[in-house]
């Protein structure tokens, strides 16, 4: 607690959910998922044939065809959403370059580009292509993000599994709220759709089977829930101080007023099954934004869809709130897991939500053998008073990151 407040005056998605806030918020209320057969992961006889993807976009209006050729889709997706934040933001050309940074978090970075090398070239080394460690460095995302603004401040990458995007946002927050920064850049980003990745989740049996009924898969809470649908996707949003964006007269959607982040030190996969690191960190995001778990009107769920993760997030929030939980939502069964991506678009609709007091369904939860301990939102969107929000994320190596949200006032 303490410091400058941060406001948010722009945001950028490229998302299955939409190419936009305002069609990705839209979307999230319809709870309808968005997962779908992908052809290519049937020809590779994968296990796994669905996914959800981010619906085609004019590439071309974002990147130029040359860096197109050094770049793989992970950064191709945070340049775009960036794009669209920084010019919703406006920053004023009279910020200092170095005061300005880029904090940026990914779980699977450029794999997937490092795997189609290794196929394609893995016997001919002296052939691999160029741009090869550039298009795979898992900062490259960040530092071409900054290179293409002149963005001099802090340039991080995060890496803590489905946690990164909110790990970002957060830490973001933190600079500009101790001075370190007066604007940052953040977000998240993830395109995983590939053969090494698919195949490595669905050995583990971590991921939905229902190849059949991919509009059924993503079921988070659900008493028939089997496994998570694998997504993509790049979130950002622009914070900088709340003085100088009320002087400049910016929009302000709202403040990201708290963060905390914890491990649970238990498994490298599995939650801690009580949930109780993961509610100490929800309370230490609350306590860090000055409030109280009676002033949350909402939680933005990390809500998998896996068995074990939303057994111990929904314990974990039953703790937070001491059995009296605000309503919950998880958008991921709209969305599927954009892995990296997830906590960045999870924070930004979150907001939206909480600022216009609406906590969207959770699509396909039909019961809930967690219900006794969450008012989980089923069926219609819920109306609420617009209030602070709290969003989870939680992942592999039981790293936790939480932000609470709050309305411009």
């Amino acid at each position: 607690m303490g410091g400058r407040r941060v406001a948010v005056t722009g945001i950028g998605v490229k998302s299955p959910a939409g190419n936009g806030i305002e069609e990705a918020f839209t979307s999230v209320l319809k709870a309808r998922s968005t997962a779908a057969v992908v052809g290519r992961l049937v020809d590779q006889d994968l296990p796994v044939h669905i996914a959800c993807l981010v619906p085609p976009f004019d590439l071309d209006a974002y990147v130029t065809r040359r860096e197109a050729r050094q770049i793989d889709r992970t950064t191709a997706l945070l340049l775009c959403a960036a794009a669209d934040a920084v010019t919703e933001a406006a920053l004023p050309p009279g910020l200092a370059p170095d005061r300005v940074g880029v904090q940026i978090g990914t779980g699977i970075g450029g794999l997937p580009s490092m795997e189609a090398v290794t196929l394609s070239h893995g016997e001919r080394p002296r052939e691999m292509p160029v741009h090869t460690v550039p298009r795979t460095m898992a900062n490259s995302a960040a530092c071409r993000l900054a290179m293409r603004y002149g963005f001099q401040g802090s340039c991080t990458t995060y890496s803590a599994a489905c946690a990164s995007g909110t790990t970002a946002v957060g830490e973001a927050a933190r600079r500009i709220r101790y001075g370190q920064l007066d604007a940052a850049v953040a977000g998240g980003t993830d395109s995983a759709v590939s053969t090494v990745v698919m195949g490595a989740f669905a050995r583990m049996r971590a991921m939905s089977a229902r190849n059949a009924d991919p509009e059924l898969a993503s079921r988070p809470f659900d008493a028939d829930r089997d496994g998570f649908v694998m997504g993509e996707g790049a979130a950002v949003l622009v914070l900088e101080r709340w003085d100088l964006a009320q002087a400049r007269g910016a929009r302000i959607y709202g403040e990201v007023a708290g963060y905390a982040d914890t491990c649970d030190a238990f498994h490298i996969v599995a939650p801690q099954e009580e949930g109780e690191v993961a509610a100490r960190c929800m309370r230490a995001a609350v306590a860090d934004a000055g409030l109280t778990p009676a002033d949350i009107g909402h939680v933005n769920a990390h809500g998998t869809s896996t068995v074990l993760n939303d057994r111990a997030e929904a314990r974990a929030i039953d703790r937070c709130f001491g059995g009296q939980p605000p309503p919950v939502t998880a958008v991921k069964g709209v969305t599927g897991h954009l892995i990296g991506g997830s906590g960045a678009l999870e924070a930004a609709l979150a907001l939206l939500c909480g600022a216009r007091g609406v906590v969207p369904p959770i699509a396909n939860l039909v019961s809930s053998p967690e219900a006794d301990l969450v008012d989980l939102v089923i069926g219609t969107p819920r109306t609420v008073a617009p209030a602070a929000v709290l969003s989870n994320s939680f992942g592999f190596g039981g790293q936790n990151a939480c932000l609470v949200l709050t309305p411009e006032q």
